[in-house]
């Protein structure tokens, strides 16, 4: 079976050191918030180009206290997208405040920033911008309107660890940054893990505090929670972050080889947006046969995904109870043709061959 992912063939590839480092954390007898997290922190925000970077318990957290330490909750709105995983909308709902959801654009799938002024009230009072399969948003346009309407920013870049956009990481641009750093991400920890990113030392300070009921000295000088980094993931992670440049261009060579053997087809191929550099956390194209294409490969031996089949605000928990834009036509358009093909860093070219054959076979036949 070609796998969609696989976090397994990641750990194969770099399995010596993983081990060497988990054993190091393990002979030692400092288990939470020891020299793993803090060193991976600094790594990460060094290669971020960040002054600070915080460890959490997962990427839903990330954003979560990043909201709590931006000071919002109760009464307050969020403005992000529909088309996302369910984690970002929860988190804001976790703080108490309510989600206002806004289409994509068409050609990119993030958010269309022409809906901002459309759904800001007096309550709004943060963006979460979503960098969805690798791709980096319209963050030029994007930042302007918060800046304009005194709005914080917050990038949700947990498919996107190492992207650009106009020669800057992602992470580094909004006033904090999250990542997730679950197994299939491009940093994927071996269990969960996140990670928070920021140039403000106050608001660094704050989530750091956050992260461990509010404590500072072990007194808790406001409400905050348990969401800690531990020792053994942090160790993996740093271990990762040394080759993460390297997997992303093996990421991005396959995306090519899909893209040139795909090109001319009656299906839509990803775009990249100008000035940018996409990590391909996904590749996702779009077909007018989706479920048929699906069982197809399946049959071949090929397992295809699908990044997200329901938007947020369909979705049975959201549903007829959630703010959004007025049209959301685009978002519902094509989370019905959307199609996510295997691509990992490991991933043989001679898999991405057969991919590309049973695909065109499956096309020639429609």
């Amino acid at each position: 079976m070609i796998l969609c992912a696989n976090p397994l063939a990641q750990f194969q590839s770099y399995q010596a050191e993983i081990e060497e480092a988990v054993l190091t954390v393990m002979r030692g007898n400092r288990y939470v918030l020891g020299d793993e997290v803090f060193s991976l922190e600094q790594e990460f925000a060094d290669y971020v180009g960040t002054t600070a970077a915080v460890g959490v318990a997962n990427g839903t957290d990330a954003i979560e206290l990043s909201l709590r330490a931006l000071g919002i909750g109760s009464s307050d709105e969020v403005i992000t997208v529909s088309h996302t995983a369910v984690a970002t909308v929860a988190a804001v709902e976790a703080v108490g405040a309510s989600p206002v959801l806004v289409d994509v654009e068409s050609q990119f799938y993030t958010l269309n920033p022409s809906q901002l002024e459309e759904v800001t009230t007096s309550k709004t009072k943060a963006v979460i911008v979503v960098h969805l399969y690798g791709q980096a948003a319209n963050m030029d346009e994007i930042k302007s309107f918060c800046a304009k309407r005194n709005l914080f920013l917050i990038e949700d870049a947990s498919q996107a660890h190492g992207a650009k956009y106009n020669e800057k990481r992602l992470g580094s641009i909004g006033d904090i940054g999250c990542f997730s750093c679950y197994p299939t991400k491009n940093l994927g920890a071996i269990g969960d893990a996140g990670l928070i990113t920021t140039n403000n030392a106050n608001l660094a300070t704050k989530i750091r505090m956050l992260r461990e009921y509010g404590w500072n000295e072990r007194i808790s000088e406001f409400s905050g929670r348990n969401s800690r980094l531990d020792e053994l993931q942090a160790a993996i992670l740093r271990v990762k972050l040394k080759y993460l440049d390297v997997d992303n261009s093996k990421r991005r060579k396959l995306a090519e080889y899909y893209t040139s053997e795909l090109t001319g087809f009656p299906i839509q191929l990803p775009e990249i947006r100008a000035k940018t550099e996409s990590v391909f956390h996904l590749f996702v194209i779009r077909t007018k046969n989706r479920q048929n294409l699906l069982d197809y490969f399946l049959q071949e031996g090929i397992q295809a995904s699908v990044h997200y089949p329901v938007p947020v605000h369909l979705q049975p928990a959201y549903k007829d109870r959630i703010t959004t834009a007025f049209d959301m036509s685009r978002t519902e358009s094509l989370t019905k043709k959307i199609i996510s093909l295997p691509i990992y860093p490991e991933l043989p070219l001679s898999d991405a061959e057969k991919v590309v054959a049973v695909l065109k076979k499956f096309l020639n036949q429609a």
